[in-house]
């Protein structure tokens, strides 16, 4: 299996501090170049110091983002750090209380800026943190984490240079975009004469980085491309991912092997994902009765309040199995976290007032032993 998986699993691979990744991807890179380039149309940036795939996904998914992100400033904050640090030479030192007054006038104008409350210092915070972590910032002295607790405090920080990587550059101007939905358009719509190009990477790259592919007439263009082509789709991902291509009615997936995977997947072995699967059985259980029945696209809507009445009955049913934290978690929490979960796996989705449960729901299931019961 060559090295594209290690860039998959790395936002980026910086050599001063993984110099033997980065050397065994980089001798590895005329492999998976290729696939990289034609099948999923994305580019890989190769300097001295940093190699970098560009991950851009065919469509936006509710679990996409910056994981430690928790509210929109921080993506406001993270903008205009990278505004920031593109007029500092790399090496070049500065102090925090620079980059604090740098922030409030760049932001002033769309947003309250205010450094004594705390929820806007801690955003700074994980905005800072997250810069450190991609080493996009060194520490000279001092700590980022002062700075929620106390204004004030003050942290010396070097540029490494790193951050003119980090945003994508596109092809065409943005400035009138207003969603993501524009940024979809452009990538794949814009152009008549490579929409047969931009089908094959839509494809691809669904597959790629999402759990699932659905999609809901058949005449889908992406479907009948999946469907036509699939010797060679599930050729190439084979050869260059791992893994293998099913394909359904209204679904398509890339299944990895349980002794060959990589990446965070589902299901593991974990309490969260344990408890999922619980919940996908009794969802299958239902349409074995006759309770619940599915759409001609392979999906289920439900009522919120019977999805809540669902969760419910499981956590009663099986919570002696389950750790402690669940056991004795808040009702509420405990059903938006399931919620969530399912959500960024593309187990299920909202609408209206509805829950929609997709075709993955029925190709999963979990079930204690036969004697759980009488363990107790």
């Amino acid at each position: 299996m060559n090295e594209v998986r290690t860039l998959f699993e790395n936002f980026w691979i910086c050599k001063d501090s993984d110099k033997e990744t980065y050397y065994r991807v980089k001798r590895d890179i005329p492999n998976f170049q290729k696939f990289i380039r034609e099948q999923l149309g994305w580019k890989l940036a190769h300097t001295e110091s940093l190699l970098k795939l560009e991950k851009i996904p065919a469509h936006a998914e509710a679990f996409m983002g910056i994981e430690e992100f928790t509210d929109l400033k921080d993506y406001c904050i993270l903008c205009v750090l990278l505004m920031y640090l593109e007029d500092k030479a790399e090496g070049e030192q500065f102090l925090l209380s620079e980059l604090i007054d740098y922030v409030e006038t760049q932001l002033k104008a769309y947003m309250e800026v205010d450094w004594t409350s705390f929820t806007q210092r801690k955003s700074l915070v994980r905005v800072l943190q997250f810069m450190e972590k991609l080493q996009m910032l060194r520490v000279y002295e001092g700590k980022s984490e002062g700075f929620s607790v106390q204004a004030g405090q003050e942290v010396l920080y070097e540029n490494t240079g790193y951050s003119q990587y980090f945003a994508t550059s596109f092809p065409v101007d943005i400035s009138g975009y207003t969603s993501w939905e524009d940024f979809e358009k452009s990538d794949f719509e814009e152009f008549e004469e490579s929409r047969g190009t931009a089908r094959i990477n839509r494809v691809y790259r669904q597959l790629a980085v999402c759990p699932a592919l659905y999609w809901d007439k058949n005449d889908d263009a992406d479907a009948l491309y999946l469907k036509n082509q699939r010797q060679w789709v599930a050729k190439y991902l084979a050869e260059n991912m791992g893994g293998h291509l099913d394909i359904y009615k209204n679904a398509a997936f890339l299944c990895l092997e349980a002794d060959d995977c990589y990446g965070v997947v589902h299901p593991r072995d974990a309490m969260l994902p344990e408890v999922v699967l619980l919940v996908c059985a009794e969802i299958q259980k239902g349409m074995e009765a006759g309770k619940i029945k599915k759409t001609e696209n392979e999906c289920i809507v439900m009522g919120n309040a019977m999805f809540t009445d669902l969760l419910r009955f499981c956590r009663e049913k099986w919570r002696q199995g389950w750790s402690k934290e669940y056991r004795e978690m808040d009702e509420k929490k405990f059903i938006d976290t399931v919620y969530l979960y399912m959500s960024h796996w593309m187990l299920l989705k909202k609408e209206g007032t509805n829950v929609i449960l997709l075709p993955a729901t029925g190709r999963q299931t979990g079930y204690y032993p036969g004697d759980f019961v009488e363990k107790q």
